[in-house]
This record gives structure tokens, sequence and C-alpha cells, in this order.
């Protein structure tokens, strides 16, 4: 069986759950979530920790009950802490706004591109160039975070174009006139 699998996940007084099954529903002071696993993986609340547990013992079954343990693990800290990431743009004129549930950028193109922000995920822009997009799941957050440094990711000459705060771009050197 996993190593991970056997830990139990520690509930917080804020939050609550409830597990029917293979189905869990979280609810916290950022908001609840819900997810239902295969019918071969078991949770259970037991005195104020949930305890996840797998009927098969086929390799699949092994990786879907760590997987399953470390996804409620991820749900309790979003609906009690949540989650955010911050991007930075960098490049003269890269640049971006927010119009409501859209985040227009631009980013060197001929045109700005507009990203819908799904429900659930909160975008702040600071300064034109800092974006912080927050949410209570973790999976979204990463995926928006993702698509939207998709659009220009930074490019190794000049450096231009959206990366996540702290990440380092190796740089090559141009060309060089002899």
């Amino acid at each position: 069986m996993s190593r991970i699998g056997k830990k139990p996940v520690v509930v917080p007084k804020e939050v609550t759950v409830t597990a029917k099954g293979s189905s869990v529903s979280i609810k916290g002071p950022k908001g609840e979530l819900s997810r239902t696993f295969p019918p071969y993986i078991g949770v259970a609340v037991e005195g104020g920790q949930v305890v996840v547990s797998c009927s098969r013992e086929d390799k699949e079954s092994r990786a879907v009950y760590g997987t399953a343990r470390s996804l409620i693990a991820n749900m309790i800290e979003g609906v009690h802490k949540g989650y955010s990431k911050d991007l930075e743009i960098h490049g003269v004129g890269f640049r971006a706004a927010l119009q409501g549930r859209k985040l227009v950028l631009s980013l060197g193109f001929s045109h700005p591109v507009e990203y819908m922000v799904p429900e659930g995920i909160t975008v702040k822009v600071a300064d034109n160039t800092n974006i912080n997009i927050s949410g209570v799941d973790n999976q979204l957050v990463g995926e928006v975070s993702a698509r939207i440094r998709a659009f220009r990711p930074p490019e190794p000459y000049k450096g231009k174009g959206v990366r996540i705060k702290g990440e380092h771009v190796r740089r090559k050197a141009g060309k060089t006139v002899a």
C-alpha cells in the first residue's frame, strides 16, 4: 500500500468534512469543495481526522489511494487557508489590466490577449506587471496561472514574457560580432 495514503489527514476546527462512501465534501471559512473518488477508495472521518482506505491491491489502486489522500489534504488546506500564485510580466510595453472577470494582457502581439477568469478564482493586478491569482482549489489556481504564462512564456535571450514569481530563466548569449 501507499505510505502517503496510510497517513490520516488532520482536520482544523474551522473546517467540516462530510464523507459518504467514496465522495467527500469539505466546507471552511474560504469556501467549499467536493470530489468523488473511484468506488474502491473509501473515505471516513474519525475523531477530527480523515482516513482513506483502499479495497483493492493492484498497482493502479495503490496509486489512486495515495493520490486521493493528497487531494483531500489539499482540499482541506484550500478551504482553510487558500492558495495563491504570483506572476510577473517582463518586457517593454508588456502589461496587464483587469476588466470585470476578463484579464486583458498586452504582450507584444498585434492584438491584446483576453482571458476570462473562471469562477472560484480571484485575480488582482498590481503595478500593471504583477498578477496575483488566488482561490480554494489548488489544481484550478495552478491551471489558470499556467494558461496565463503560456500566452507568452519567458524567452531565453532577453527574458521577456510572463513568469511565475521567483522563476529563474536561463539566459543565452546572443550573437557576437567578431
